[in-house]
C-alpha cells in the first residue's frame, strides 16, 4: 500500500495524558501564580476559579461541592470508597482494568463484609439491571482502557437509598453528565481538557455529604482521604483550600484549558460544545471503521462505545491466529512505525487489555486530524502484516 503523504499536525492521541487544547503552547501559562503559597490570596483565588468554572461548565448542580483533591482521579475515587463504603452493602462494576482495581480494593483493601461484583470482558458491559441502587454503587461511567461507556442511567433509581459512586474521568466535558442520578463523581484534569496530572476533582451531592457527616468508617484515614473533622464537613477543599500542596502551574493550565471549553460555548452550555467535538470524531472513526475489513471496535454494543476513549480489535484471519502474545508483538510493530513517522504516538491498546489499539478522540483532538490518521492506520497494518509475512517464508 502506498504511503500517505498528508502527514497529522497534532500526533498525541494518547488516552492520558492527553493532548492539549489546540493552539496551545506555554505562553498560556504566563499568569500562573508561581513561588508562592497556595494558601495566600492569588494562589486561593486561582484553585477557587478552577472549582468554579468546571461548576459553571458543566452545570453542576447548585446544591452539590466541588473539590480539588490530591492523586488524580484515582486519588479522588479512593477518597470517597475509604470515607463513604461500609454504611450498607456495595454493588461493584467491573469491564476494565480500573474499575477492576476499584473492585479489589473494595473486596480486598477495604474487605468490605457484604460486595456483590458485577464483572465483563473487555469490550462488554456487566447487567445494569441486575444492579440494585439501594445499595451502594461503585462504577466508571466510561471505561478508559476498554472502549465502553454507559449508554443511559436508566438503571439508577431516583429514590435510592445508596450512594452512586462514579469514576467519570473518561466522561466529563464528553457525554452529558445525570447529576442527579450521580452522588459522588470524579475525574482529573489529564483527559477531555487535556491538562496535566497530579490533580483530582470530586463532587459530592447533598446525600453524599449527609453521609459523610453522620458516618463513622470502621477503619483509619490517611490526612489525603479526610473530608471531615470531629464529624463536621471541611469545607475549605470545596473553595480552594487544598489538602497538600498543589501545583499552580498545572492549575494555570487548568484554567487555560477551561477557557479555552468556555470560548467554544456561543449557544448553549460549554458541555454541549466539547461533547459535540468528541461525537464528530467518533464518527469519523465509525466511518473508517465501516469501510475497513481488518479492523472492528472492541466494544461489541453500538450504544456503549466510547467517544473518547475508542478501543479496536483486528479481526484479520491472519491476526486472530497467533496466540496473544504475538499479536501484542506484532500491534507493537505496526504503532512503531506510526510513531517513526511521527503520526500518531502512543495508540497501543492498554497492557492488561486485548491487543488491539486505543484511538483517544476527546475534545482537544481535531477532526482533521483523525481524517488524515485513519488512511495512515491501513498503511501501517499494511506494512506490518507485509513484512511479517515475508519473515515467515
Amino acid at each position: 500500500m502506498q504511503k500517505p503523504v498528508q502527514k497529522t499536525n497534532c500526533p498525541n492521541f494518547s488516552s492520558g495524558p492527553c493532548a492539549k487544547r489546540p493552539g496551545w503552547s506555554f505562553a498560556a501559562l504566563e499568569d500562573a501564580f508561581l513561588g508562592r503559597s497556595h494558601r495566600a490570596v492569588g494562589g486561593k483565588n486561582k484553585l477557587k476559579l478552577a472549582i468554579d468554572l468546571q461548576k459553571k461548565l458543566l452545570e453542576i448542580p447548585d446544591d452539590y461541592l466541588v473539590g480539588i483533591v490530591p492523586a488524580s482521579d484515582t486519588g479522588a475515587v479512593e477518597m470517597a470508597m475509604w470515607s463513604l463504603l461500609g454504611d450498607r452493602g456495595v454493588d461493584c462494576l467491573a469491564w476494565e482494568n480500573f474499575s477492576g482495581d476499584w473492585l479489589n480494593d473494595v473486596v480486598a483493601q477495604l474487605k468490605l463484609p457484604d460486595v456483590r461484583q458485577f464483572k465483563a470482558d473487555y469490550g462488554d458491559l456487566p447487567d445494569l439491571n441486575a444492579v440494585d441502587t439501594d445499595r451502594d454503587v461503585v462504577f466508571v461511567w466510561n471505561g478508559t482502557t476498554s472502549g465502553v461507556r454507559l449508554p443511559h442511567t436508566d438503571w439508577i433509581k431516583a429514590d435510592r437509598k445508596g450512594l452512586t459512586i462514579c469514576d467519570a474521568t473518561s466522561a466529563v466535558f464528553a457525554y452529558e453528565m445525570d447529576w442527579p442520578k450521580l452522588d459522588v463523581v470524579t475525574w482529573s484534569w489529564q483527559k477531555v481538557l487535556g491538562g496535566e496530572a497530579a490533580h483530582g476533582m470530586i463532587v459530592l451531592s447533598p446525600r453524599a455529604v449527609e453521609r459523610l457527616t453522620s458516618y463513622t468508617p470502621p477503619r483509619p484515614l490517611p490526612k489525603i482521604f479526610r473530608m471531615t473533622n470531629k464529624g463536621k464537613l471541611i469545607e475549605g477543599i470545596f473553595k480552594g483550600e487544598t489538602i497538600n500542596t498543589p501545583s499552580l502551574l498545572a492549575v494555570e493550565d487548568c484554567l487555560d484549558a477551561l477557557k479555552w471549553v468556555e470560548s467554544l460555548s456561543q449557544n448553549g452550555p460549554a458541555w454541549r460544545a466539547t461533547m459535540a467535538r468528541c461525537q464528530a470524531n467518533f464518527e469519523v472513526m465509525r466511518q473508517w471503521v465501516a469501510k475497513t475489513d481488518w479492523v472492528d471496535f472492541l466494544c461489541t454494543d453500538e450504544s456503549a462505545r466510547s467517544r473518547t476513549s475508542i478501543c479496536f480489535k483486528i479481526v484479520d484471519p491472519w491476526f486472530t491466529a497467533f496466540d496473544e502474545d504475538t499479536r501484542k508483538a506484532k500491534i507493537k510493530d505496526m504503532v512503531g512505525l506510526l510513531d517513526k513517522e511521527g503520526v500518531a504516538y502512543d495508540i497501543a491498546s492498554y497492557a492488561s487489555a486485548p491487543a488491539g489499539l486505543r484511538v483517544w478522540a476527546g475534545a482537544t483532538i481535531e477532526k482533521s486530524d483523525l481524517e488524515i490518521l485513519c488512511p495512515w492506520l491501513d498503511w501501517a497494518y499494511a506494512e506490518m502484516k507485509q513484512k511479517s509475512q515475508q519473515q515467515a517464508a
